[in-house]
């Protein structure tokens, strides 16, 4: 099934089906298909809520649930647009506050197929134009908006006039797509920018934040640039933000991790550069520690999946993003023993993911799951072998589980698809 979707609601799987048939395999980008296919749907991007926009290679989607906690803070209806799911493909798509219905979203499924079975439309191509049909029928004061993969020709890209857009925290990814270089990718994720549209950053190296302010200014967008237009620091267990409209003490992120606080600051960068919406301060102080974004640094609740104990989930998938998580989860256990239950695609540098952990992890647990492009256990474990880590393939999750000795942590982490598997079977769906 394309992006391992699936669905208990019998017409949501019909749809899916159906654009598993439609579609070709694997990724594509470009803005061609995805604009004739909405020019068949009337254009829906044109009837759309003032739009927070949101590009990067690790980040974004905390940056977006950052936002969507702000805004919704602040007494907003908000849509948003996320990918990948973790358990049900609802996920991708929150209408002014509330997951998509199964009967609505098989419905747009099936208008978005009927009007571009000739196009045959990539599966993120559909998906978007699925949200951005229900996003146009459904009022709300903000959409929150995740790119896909880049920016420049990513199918979200199709929004002429953002309020704001935005760059999290850039990466080595997906480079046969972006390219190979950091500053490829950079300038890749700036062509989200728009004439006129503030775009804020992250800070970054200094290549990649050479390319990004040649797009901005090609584009004639201005830029506002962490440590040059705005800045923030995290000092007594506080976040401190300042920027030319003023500072702003705030409670630390509830979301795990030192690299959050850099996220959450992006988001209040975004929301307080620009005008089409009003944010007060009281909002970003009771956004802080009300945010939830599943499987980032996610203690896991008791369950059937893990019974009782210290499991934390991530869906980290990069190299650049395994440092930030092995840096964060040793400060939350401590130096307890730790465990890495790990699975990972083939597409991923698992090399790269896993090089981290040395010295860190008692052992690495290889599992492989349920997608297509999955690692066996096998390969997973000579890979972290390769790497100086101490390493055992296990057949399932339940047997790596099994092997861990009590009241050891346990970090399970590698991919978003293996993500939504164990909170599907530890019963913590996202809602």
């Amino acid at each position: 099934m394309a992006d391992g979707a699936r669905s208990d609601h019998p017409g949501v799987q019909a749809e899916l089906d159906r654009l598993t048939q439609l579609s070709p395999g694997g990724d594509r980008l470009g803005l061609e298909r995805i604009t004739e296919l909405l020019d068949r749907l009337g254009n829906p991007q044109a009837a759309l809520p003032p739009v927070f926009h949101v590009a990067g290679t690790n980040g974004k989607g905390s940056t977006c649930a950052f936002l969507r906690a702000a805004l919704e803070a602040a007494g907003a209806r908000v849509h948003v647009f996320t990918s990948p799911h973790l358990v049900r493909f609802n996920e991708r798509i929150r209408l002014a506050g509330h997951l998509i219905d199964d009967e609505a979203l098989a419905a747009l499924l099936g208008e978005v197929l009927d009007a571009g079975s000739d196009i045959a439309p990539s599966f993120f191509e559909a998906t978007a134009a699925a949200a951005l049909l229900a996003f146009a029928r459904t009022p709300a004061d903000a959409l929150v908006l995740e790119v896909g993969m880049g920016g420049r020709l990513d199918a979200t890209n199709v929004v002429e006039r953002p309020a704001v857009t935005g760059i999290a925290a850039l990466g080595l990814d997906h480079q046969q797509w972006l390219g190979e270089s950091l500053a490829d990718i950079a300038a890749e994720k700036a062509g989200i920018a728009k004439a006129g549209v503030p775009l804020v950053t992250l800070s970054s190296p200094p290549e990649a934040a050479a390319r990004v302010r040649a797009v901005a200014q090609s584009r004639s967008a201005p830029l506002f640039v962490q440590g040059e237009h705005w800045l923030s620091r995290v000092a007594d267990d506080r976040l401190h933000y300042r920027d030319a409209q003023g500072s702003l003490d705030l409670p630390l992120p509830a979301l795990p991790g030192a690299h959050q606080a850099d996220n959450a600051a992006l988001a209040i960068a975004m929301l307080r550069h620009q005008s089409a919406l009003a944010m007060p301060d009281a909002a970003l102080a009771r956004a802080m520690p009300d945010v939830r974004w599943p499987a980032r640094l996610q203690k896991l609740r008791p369950g059937p999946l893990i019974g009782i104990r210290d499991v934390w989930l991530d869906g980290g998938h990069n190299a650049q993003a395994a440092a930030v998580l092995a840096a964060s989860i040793a400060e939350l256990t401590a130096g307890r023993p730790l465990h890495l239950i790990v699975g990972a695609l083939t597409t991923k540098d698992a090399a790269g993911l896993l090089a981290p952990f040395r010295g860190l992890v008692s052992q690495v647990l290889a599992i492989g799951f349920d997608h297509p492009l999955a690692m066996t256990a096998d390969a997973l474990a000579v890979t972290a072998t390769a790497q100086g880590l101490p390493a055992h393939a296990h057949a399932d999750f339940r047997s790596a589980l099994a092997s861990v000795p009590p009241g050891a942590a346990i970090l399970i982490a590698g991919s978003l698809y293996l993500a939504g598997e164990v909170l599907a079977l530890n019963d913590e769906a996202p809602d």
